[in-house]
């Protein structure tokens, strides 16, 4: 009895030392207590297999994202995520490093972002034009001014409280409402102090594109819009292109990488390819094709060089980026 007693006392130390043994070679649960060793790194905001896009909402609305998706997941199987905002809330994200890449259209804000050493490898894409749209029976008395003298116009009228006139604005900084304020600038107006207290006429939507399309249309207002998301919801609206010529309202769209030496976690290479594919004549071309067969005519120009080197662009569309 005493010998079998030995025997088991010794198996269970046996077990039990392999047991402690099994349990060093093993790694702790992550949230365990864990310390990440110096060689540890941090996720890709959209991993390898992910690129997130922070982009405008008129991009959105006229369905093109929808396309160059399509297009580029089943040529490469990159998986496109995309965040429609604001200009200004996109650039926002990208100086977060909340994700890869920004598509957007206000060339200052985007300078900025370069400036800053957060936004790198710019490229322009396309663009289209700025259009004011109002009513057919145009109160302000609007049409076929420059846009400088329209914006004048609609400042006296609104202030003067003439019926039917009033302006719905993006009010959420973005691209399109960038150029808003910088007309009201070319007009004679500071935004901050005489534009944002003029009254009950000026009306701050804080919304996309289309959303404010149709707030302005409920409110038969005039409102500032990029001309491809007014076509993609022109049967929704009473609202006329009333104002649609000046080189003020001219409209590019750029892509810009967020920089990685900033925010390590990006998917830099994934940014690069991206934008490298956009800047193909290829890309370019259906770009240039897309909304023809719905609407008559194309939703956006695609740039080339020279001509993107030149004014009134004055950007970079060819020149391939390296990760």
């Amino acid at each position: 009895m005493k010998t079998n007693a030995t025997h088991l006392a010794a198996g269970i130390i046996a077990i039990l030392l392999i047991l402690a043994l099994s349990a060093g070679c093993t790694s702790p649960a992550p949230g365990e207590n864990e310390t990440p060793g110096a060689g540890a790194t941090t996720a890709p905001a959209g991993g390898g297999d992910i690129l997130r896009i922070a982009t405008t909402t008129s991009l959105e609305n006229t369905g093109l994202l929808a396309e160059l998706e399509r297009v580029y997941e089943g040529e490469t199987g990159m998986d496109l995520q995309f965040i429609a905002q604001g200009t200004g809330q996109s650039i926002d994200s990208g100086r977060r490093g909340d994700v890869d890449l920004v598509l957007v259209h206000a060339p200052d804000l985007e300078q900025q972002f370069v400036d800053d050493g957060l936004g790198i490898n710019p490229r322009c894409i396309a663009y289209n034009y700025y259009i004011i749209v109002g009513p057919e029976s145009d109160p302000a008395g609007i049409a076929n001014m420059t846009p400088v003298e329209a914006f004048r116009t609609l400042y006296e009228a609104g202030t003067n409280e003439t019926a039917g006139v009033a302006f719905v604005s993006r009010g959420d900084n973005s691209g399109t409402h960038n150029q808003e304020q910088v007309l009201w600038e070319q007009a004679g107006y500071d935004y901050d102090t005489e534009i944002l207290n003029a009254g009950g006429w000026y009306v701050e939507a804080g919304k996309g594109m289309g959303d404010t399309l149709i707030l302005a249309n409920e409110q038969q207002a005039y409102t500032l819009s990029d001309e491809g998301t007014y076509l993609s919801f022109a049967d929704r609206l009473d609202l006329v292109p009333v104002v649609a010529e000046g080189t003020e309202l001219m409209n590019r769209y750029s892509a810009i990488a967020v920089n990685p030496e900033e925010h390590p976690g990006v998917n830099a290479e994934g940014a690069a390819d991206f934008i490298n594919w956009l800047t193909t004549n290829e890309t370019k071309e259906m770009i240039g094709e897309f909304g023809t067969e719905e609407f008559g005519k194309p939703l956006f120009v695609p740039l080339y060089a020279p001509e993107c080197t030149e004014p009134p662009f004055n950007c970079t569309c060819a020149e391939p980026v390296t990760a």
